[in-house]
């Protein structure tokens, strides 16, 4: 295991800045999600602790050591990239074993590792299948029990469920967490899914224009987005009025309570609700309309068009919204167990 930090790391395309001054600290057995939109640097942060790209400027330690201009295979670092990369004349077993032969590691000590990855990754039934008999799920697990083999420093993972389908997506993700916990290798994750980053990190960074916005655990970034920019792309989200009312409280759909304001706040006058902390009163005096209701299973989203506030999105529970039909009246409020809000 080893902790990485990232300093000052900037990189350009020509005209284009894929990474401004990024400054990423992780601790030794963590795994840190990178999320953002297509474009936002993401990547570019991947490749250059990779070494695939040499930063402009900044530098990139690795346990304690600058790798900065250190030479990729050199880093000792496991990687799987979105497409597999698996050697198509090469079995499950071999491509995992591929890296313990190449640094020369005695047979017994390949079969022991070669046996518990194996296990771990649920693929002893299928290790003597070549890639094009195994199933996308099982592709990706093969890779990832390679690049465990050679017990790296760092295992860096770039969009690694992308091409497979919602289901197996899910379960992949789940395992990749577990197994990343039994190894204890530190783990630098790039998605452009905001539930995959959710779920399976201790610490999510969200990044935007080659900027780190934020870096917390999915709890605090989901609860306190210190920015608009990662509180408009985590999750859903009303933008709804807030008025001051004093000590550090606003008055938010009906209630007053305390207000976090964001690091970047404009001060508008803007409170940032989730859907699901929007409560619906049936009342003929209400000023909200209901315009579409969509089922969701245990959940229902329910669109609204209020007078105040405009267009609004609440999330109920499916019993308590069987009555909601288009056009319905309603009164919005925030949630009773709602404790703060985050000001704009």
């Amino acid at each position: 295991m080893a902790s990485v930090t990232m300093t000052g790391v900037r990189k350009t395309f020509g005209s284009t800045v894929a990474l401004e001054r990024l400054d990423l600290e992780i601790e030794s057995g963590e795994l840190v999600c990178l999320l953002g939109p297509s474009g936002c640097g993401k990547t570019t942060a991947l490749r250059v602790l990779a070494g695939f790209e040499r930063p402009d400027a900044g530098q990139v330690h690795v346990g304690g050591s600058d790798i900065t201009l250190v030479p990729t295979e050199r880093r000792g670092f496991g990687m799987v990239f979105q497409e597999y990369s698996l050697f198509p004349n090469m079995t499950a077993r071999a491509n995992i074993e591929f890296g313990l032969k190449v640094q020369k590691v005695a047979p017994a000590e390949r079969r022991s590792t070669l046996e518990r990855l194996l296990t771990v990754t649920a693929l002893t039934e299928h290790a003597d299948k070549f890639p094009h008999q195994l199933s996308g799920g099982q592709k990706q697990r093969v890779a990832l029990a390679r690049a465990l083999a050679t017990q790296p420093r760092l295992l860096l993972l770039d969009e690694p469920l992308s091409a497979l389908d919602a289901k197996v997506r899910e379960s992949l993700r789940d395992e990749i967490r577990r197994v990343q916990r039994e190894f204890g290798v530190t783990t630098v994750f790039v998605t452009h899914d905001q539930h995959e980053a959710l779920a399976v990190a201790d610490r999510v960074g969200v990044m935007s224009n080659g900027l780190l916005e934020q870096l917390d655990p999915p709890r605090i970034l989901y609860t306190a987005p210190r920015t608009p920019f990662v509180t408009g792309f985590v999750g859903s989200v009303n933008r709804v009025g807030a008025t001051a009312a004093g000590d550090g409280r606003y008055t938010v759909l009906g209630r007053t309570l305390p207000g976090i304001v964001a690091a970047s706040s404009t001060g508008g006058g803007k409170a940032a609700v989730r859907p699901e902390q929007i409560a619906l009163d049936r009342d003929p005096a209400g000023q909200a309309r209901v315009l579409d209701a969509s089922f969701l299973g245990p959940i229902t989203r329910v669109r609204l068009r209020d007078e105040r506030e405009g267009d609004v999105i609440a999330d109920l529970m499916s019993a308590d919204a069987a009555d909601l039909v288009v056009d319905a009246v309603v009164r919005l409020r925030l949630r009773d167990d709602v404790e703060s809000v985050v000001i704009l």
